[in-house]
């Protein structure tokens, strides 16, 4: 109803020539709304960085949307510096490309239009995949550097309960530890509310001093030496999430439901390629479905006698193998950022192909003055590379400012963004612009009514 008020107003003649002419700037309430998104999520994006754990993520998400909101408010204007931008290069030249960086300078909005999907398109796609990526190159790279043992032996039904005994009286055997994988639930708070995190934990049959052998934490403070029953050691990522520190009793839930509140003795900071709690295997006991032990890890020795108590690898196998296994479990975000990349793709197609057929006057026009058919195509060609390089461009920067405080908070690492698959991602963006607007340009150029 607000929209409708002043044009119900105007005179017919003045209402077309308004329509005839692009308005250079956007509405003021449209302006006042895009800036407060802009500063929103510059805010939420502050407080991210300040935060860690899902505090961290949460805001993130927060970053995402409102700076998304922004680009659809302010699309006029972030249009308009993106051809004045682009357009340097395209008036270098030939005429095409003059007339593309004349015509999508001039005509804001309508690149505006255009630009906005393929934004929404790139940022989800990137923020979903590249947060998946990010994390598992941190944990492959705690995982490779926290195995330190010269053998890991595994075995899908479980190791015998005497396998860290047996493996220890080997010859040339300087350490055996065998480790539980479990879970237990630790109360973590987030948004101002309390819930209860699966955390992975480890059970371990040795004394810290043997962990230390087999296996490198990392350990910030505190010692390895004091985990035994009641006393544990947490990853600094946990320790931030539940504000527990060294000598505080840390509330939990093992794996049966059975309340414990046992003392942390040391923070480290692989918890995220390792399990983020290491205690020992007898406080586990009579709480686990399973008393077989997952791993074993051996420090020394030879490979040979440690044969029979199931398959035996080195650290780096042991280490590609669990990369394996965590890519296979990430088909779900591949998944959501396909369907969401997907839907916001064929927005901007179908945008920028009514785009085109919208202009099948000007086009006509553009062929009546002398313009071959060649040359309106390299035009359109042009102003298809434009508009999907500030897409990919406005989208890229939405996804590391909403990505760089996530990961920070989560992995205190900058994100990890691999080179060829951002490279597909904007070849993606750019074939389907020109895609989109070649193939309607062919038929409206052959449309003698256009």
């Amino acid at each position: 109803l607000a929209a409708g008020r002043r044009p119900a107003k105007i005179k017919p003649g003045q209402a077309l020539a308004e329509a005839s002419v692009e308005r250079l700037r956007p509405g003021v309430v449209r302006t006042v709304l895009g800036v407060a998104a802009v500063g929103g999520g510059s805010a939420l994006a502050g407080v991210a960085a300040s935060a860690a754990g899902s505090d961290a993520a949460n805001a993130s998400l927060g970053v995402v949307m409102l700076f998304m909101l922004a680009v659809a408010l302010l699309g006029p204007i972030l249009a308009r510096l993106c051809a004045g931008l682009f357009g340097l290069l395209l008036r270098g030249g030939d005429a095409s490309a003059s007339l593309a960086a004349a015509n999508s300078r001039t005509n804001a909005r309508r690149l505006a239009s255009a630009i906005t999907p393929i934004v929404l398109a790139m940022a989800f796609a990137s923020t979903l995949v590249f947060m998946h990526t990010s994390e598992s190159h941190v944990a492959s790279e705690q995982l490779r550097d926290g195995i330190t043992a010269d053998h890991v032996v595994t075995a899908p039904a479980g190791l015998p309960a005497d396998a860290a005994d047996r493996a220890a009286r080997a010859p040339g055997v300087d350490a055996a530890v065998s480790l539980l994988d479990t879970q237990v639930l630790v109360p973590v708070r987030g948004g101002g509310e309390t819930s209860l995190q699966g955390t992975a934990t480890q059970g371990v049959s040795g004394s810290g001093a043997q962990l230390a052998q087999v296996q490198d934490l990392d350990v910030r403070e505190g010692s390895l030496d004091r985990v035994g029953e009641g006393r544990i050691a947490i990853d600094r990522t946990l320790a931030t999430a539940t504000d527990t520190g060294l000598g505080d009793r840390l509330s939990l839930y093992l794996p049966d439901g059975t309340k414990a509140a046992p003392e942390v003795v040391a923070v480290y900071g692989r918890g995220l390629g390792l399990p983020a709690v290491t205690m020992d295997r007898a406080s586990l006991d009579g709480h686990v479905t399973s008393a077989f032990a997952d791993t074993l890890l051996v420090s020394g020795g030879d490979a040979g006698p440690l044969a029979p108590l199931g398959e035996v690898t080195d650290a780096s196998g042991y280490a590609l193998a669990q990369n394996v296994d965590r890519e296979f479990g990430a088909w779900a975000n591949y998944m959501m950022a396909a369907v969401l990349g997907g839907f916001a793709a064929v927005a901007a197609v179908n945008t920028l192909v009514m785009t085109v057929l919208d202009r099948r006057r000007e086009l006509h026009t553009l062929r009546l003055v002398g313009s071959t058919r060649r040359q309106v195509l390299r035009m359109l060609g042009w102003e298809s590379l434009l508009v999907s390089a500030a897409g990919v461009a406005l989208g890229t920067a939405i996804a590391m400012i909403t990505l760089t405080p996530m990961m920070r908070g989560l992995t205190g690492e900058f994100p990890h963004v691999p080179p060829l698959l951002y490279a597909a991602f904007a070849a993606t963006a750019v074939a389907l612009g020109l895609a989109a607007v070649t193939l309607p340009a062919r038929a409206a150029l052959r449309d003698r009514g256009a």
